[in-house]
């Protein structure tokens, strides 16, 4: 399909319109319109904002209320069987069968997809494989550890070649290690397999990591939607981190503040410092040499995804 000039008109692989779910005493999802396109899209929010909710309406398993969605061009009301066919879904909580390896669970549900026998054999092979199991893929899920569990989770939602991953909460309940390796392989799902990935959590710094574009739910509304990197934007401030004696921070701040500068204490004990114009690193520097302190580093202050939070008043989602 081509647009007026000529140009390829690119169909968002999700799409909702004024979406709403309702219940007889909460109200899931209000009015929420969102646009996802390709790529790896973080959606974001406390327990209870609403994202588990939106990802059953988009596979067809929940009514909406009112408003629409489609996905990849589907409606979600009408043709939830196509959705299904194209989509690949990792559930948040554990619904893994304890007596069955994950080498056959893979191989079932690829065949559910309508993948021959043969085909659904190889292709749960190659993505145990990707996802980290291909030693363990013929050992009853029963003895998994949570790290393992979520990895066949993962691996039964890619083995059908989806142009859609939906991810709900991928990292629930691993160690730091694991929560890594698991960010690591939904990077390269997005990156290398070229699967649009839908990802969500209540955890920001995850989302900061491995997304390409955020989009923020608070309480069932739409929050914020836009690229990763427009969260991250720099605020005109400066982080300085000194050492030498204990009250080496305080120290230097008082300097600042002498030499006519803003100076607050931020995160641990390093100094927040507004920039007042293209010589106020020169003047940290040197005001730091004076006081015979060491520098330990300079950087620009960037926003992050929970100063968005703060600012719109959300729900307790947590920084990592």
């Amino acid at each position: 399909m081509e647009g007026a000039e000529g140009a390829p008109v690119v169909t968002p692989v999700i799409e909702t319109t004024g979406l709403t779910k309702a219940y007889p005493r909460v109200t899931a999802l209000d009015h929420l319109d969102v646009t996802v396109g390709a790529g790896v899209t973080g959606l974001v929010g406390a327990n209870g904002a609403g994202k588990s909710t939106l990802i059953k309406i988009l596979l067809g398993l929940v009514p909406a209320t009112s408003g629409s969605a489609r996905v990849l061009g589907h409606d979600v009301a009408t043709e939830g069987t196509a959705i299904r066919s194209l989509v690949g879904y990792m559930p948040e909580h554990d619904c893994l069968p304890s007596d069955v390896s994950a080498s056959d669970l893979v191989v079932h549900l690829g065949q559910m997809s309508g993948l021959p026998y043969a085909a659904a054999r190889e292709r749960a092979s190659d993505v145990l494989r990707h996802v980290g199991l291909a030693e363990e893929r013929y050992r009853v899920m029963g003895g998994y550890s949570t790290g393992m569990k979520q990895r066949a989770k993962l691996a039964q939602a890619l083995v059908h070649d989806p142009r859609l991953v939906l991810l709900d909460e991928p990292t629930n309940g691993l160690d730091p290690s694991s929560r890594d390796d698991m960010l690591s392989l939904v990077r390269k799902i997005g990156e290398e397999f070229g699967i649009a990935v839908l990802v969500t959590s209540h955890l920001l710094g995850e989302l900061e990591r491995v997304s390409d574009h955020v989009v923020v739910l608070d309480s069932g509304r739409l929050l914020r939607s836009s690229a990763t990197s427009d969260f991250l934007h720099a605020t005109g401030s400066l982080l300085v981190e000194v050492q030498g004696p204990h009250d080496a921070d305080r120290l230097l701040g008082q300097a600042l503040v002498d030499a006519g500068l803003t100076a607050r204490p931020a995160e641990g004990s390093m100094i927040e410092v507004e920039v007042r114009d293209d010589h106020t690193a020169d003047l940290v520097r040197d005001l730091t040499v004076d006081l015979g302190l060491g520098l330990v580093r300079m950087q620009e202050r960037h926003h992050r995804i929970e100063d968005v939070f703060r600012e719109g008043g959300a729900g307790s989602v947590q920084p990592v």
